[in-house]
């Protein structure tokens, strides 16, 4: 009777221990699910135009694909980037660097990919893409901070074919320097990269150059999720 007892007590207490033991687990916060950033810098002049619009569009297709992405568009319009900083000329006195502060959010581990919108001007990027590019000379320096990340490409022209190509084709030449890993738009058109055309500032009626967008969203978000070791 004695040890019949002992036994039942003995029972009670692991289950008290036990039930305390899954109360806390319940109560205690759950880790917090691992997300993947992405960038869209629009590197048109004109801020809140076709090239920004087209950077939203790859943006919010890649947001979509799942819910570990995150996503943030960066217009460069109105900022300073001044080029000539990377071939070693000092700022005239008193101008601002806005490069200053956008180099740490292109460097932040957990921005996996980071896509680059440009207007066509003439068969190639915008003056603005390329000085914001050629300043990327600095990561090289930094033991290549960008190397692994995803990176797709936006071109927005004034014709259906009106230099995009080309303009991804210059930018992503610019970014393998970096050892990013390049994607294009992903089937089932699966080219280089987005290609817009804007007609009367907007792009709302280019059906075809919106799938390559969306295509190039789910495709940057894909691939960023695979680096990242995140099932899509």
């Amino acid at each position: 009777m004695a040890d019949d007892v002992g036994r039942r007590a003995f029972l009670g207490v692991v289950g008290g221990v036990v039930a305390a033991g899954a109360a806390l687990a319940a109560e205690a916060p759950a880790p917090a699910a691992k997300t993947v950033k992405i960038l869209g810098i629009a590197t048109s002049p004109r801020k809140g135009k076709t090239t920004a619009a087209a950077v939203q569009a790859v943006l919010d297709a890649a947001k979509a694909a799942n819910p570990a992405i995150e996503v943030e568009l960066i217009e460069l319009a109105g900022m300073n980037i001044n080029g000539a900083v990377a071939a070693g000329v000092p700022l005239p006195a008193g101008q601002q660097d806005d490069f200053l502060t956008l180099a740490p959010k292109l460097t932040d581990p957990q921005v996996g990919g980071i896509i680059v919108g440009s207007p066509v001007y003439f068969g190639s990027m915008s003056s603005l893409c390329k000085a914001f590019l050629d300043r990327w000379t600095v990561f090289r320096k930094m033991n290549f901070p960008l190397s692994g990340k995803v990176a797709g490409v936006v071109a927005v022209a004034g014709n259906r074919n009106g230099g995009q190509e080309l303009t991804i084709q210059c930018i992503q030449a610019a970014l393998m320097c970096h050892e990013m890993l390049l994607v294009g738009d992903g089937r089932p058109t699966a080219h280089r990269g987005a290609t817009l055309w804007n007609q009367g500032d907007d792009i709302s009626k280019d059906e075809f150059g919106l799938s390559t967008a969306k295509n190039l969203g789910r495709r940057v978000a894909e691939v960023a999720l695979k680096v990242a070791g995140i099932a899509s």
